[in-house]
This record gives structure tokens, sequence and C-alpha cells, in this order.
């Protein structure tokens, strides 16, 4: 079963990185924060590397 991406939108800084960098998987809310729209949209590594380990807030993390 493959991970599952999520985000802290309360932490979330909207600084658009993640967005960015993997829009397969990633999008900004109505209210500007950033959210997952497809978790599948990208492999779990590229996730892990250009979304997860660059957040500057690390509001970004794999659900249990």
């Amino acid at each position: 079963m493959k991970k599952a991406v999520w985000v802290d939108q309360e932490s979330c800084i909207s600084c658009g990185l993640c967005v960015t960098n993997i829009p397969e998987v990633f999008r900004f809310t109505d209210h500007g924060k950033s959210e997952v729209f497809d978790s599948g949209g990208a492999y779990e590594n590229v996730i892990q590397e250009e979304a997860i380990d660059i957040c500057p807030v690390s509001c970004i993390q794999w659900q249990e």
C-alpha cells in the first residue's frame, strides 16, 4: 500500500515550494495554504525529497 502524504495547514506558511516542485500532488487551497490533492501523483522518494525534506516549517508529513 502506498503511503499518503498530509499537510498541516495550521503550520503552512504558503511558501509554495511543494506546489512548485510537485504540482501533481500539491496545490493551494482558496485560503492560500498547501494541500494534497493526489498522494499518488508522484513517487514516495520524490515527495520526500522535493517536499517533506525541504519544507521550511516541516508541515508536510506521511500519514500513519
